[in-house]
């Protein structure tokens, strides 16, 4: 299957995104930042990142422009996972170049359909 990154401060979220993929075989790479989080996708070239908004230092959003417009990661579809559910953020996030936006909490089968959708391309 594939090897999802999720980029996300919360523990809560973090083990709860990471039960829903590994329960259906994904391998899981865990960030608590987005600093951290866009090393580790340079790092392990994940096939997909999950991406929190409001986080520490490097937010969301300018972790996930980091990641798309850089050609070592711009191949790695990303998905923005957050509570913010405002339609400014969603436009915000796809401008970013986010491949999808999702609020939590996420459904399971929403986060493995919207998955299968942008790991197809």
């Amino acid at each position: 299957m594939a090897r999802i990154l999720i980029v996300d401060d919360s523990p809560t979220e973090m083990y709860k995104l990471a039960a829903m993929l590994e329960k259906h075989g994904h391998e899981v790479l865990k960030a608590e930042n987005g600093a951290d989080g866009v090393a580790l996708a340079r790092q392990e070239k994940p096939d997909a990142v999950l991406m929190d908004v409001v986080m520490p230092g490097l937010n969301g959003f300018q972790a996930t422009r980091q990641l798309t417009k850089d050609p070592e990661t711009s191949h790695i579809p990303v998905v923005i996972v957050t509570t913010k559910d405002q339609e400014t953020d969603k436009v915000w996030g796809k401008r970013q170049g986010a491949k999808d936006y999702l609020t939590k909490p996420v459904e399971e089968s929403v986060l493995l359909n919207t998955l299968k959708a942008v790991l197809a391309g």
